[in-house]
């Protein structure tokens, strides 16, 4: 089953060092397959490489797909987790 939902990255520093770290360790935790969508962009959410590199800053929106048997719920807590600023 597939879930997605849209958000804007609350953290300061966009998805750089601190945040895309925390992202990726809660991604690699849910059961589902995590991929963010951005400007035309889809990164496996569990690589802080990926999440660096997509270059997404504070205030930018965000899709974020969820595929997997929890996938609505592991959305909601990595969108959750998005929307608090992941640590920054």
């Amino acid at each position: 089953m597939s879930h997605s939902a849209e958000v804007q990255v609350t953290s300061r520093s966009g998805l750089h060092s601190r945040p895309a770290a925390n992202l990726a360790r809660l991604a690699a935790r849910v059961d589902s397959a995590v991929t963010l969508h951005s400007d035309g962009k889809a990164v496996d959410a569990e690589s802080v490489l990926a999440l660096i590199t997509a270059g997404i800053d504070e205030g930018q929106m965000v899709t974020v797909e969820c595929v997997g048997n929890n996938s609505e719920i592991d959305l909601a807590e990595i969108v959750a987790a998005i929307q608090s600023g992941l640590g920054d």
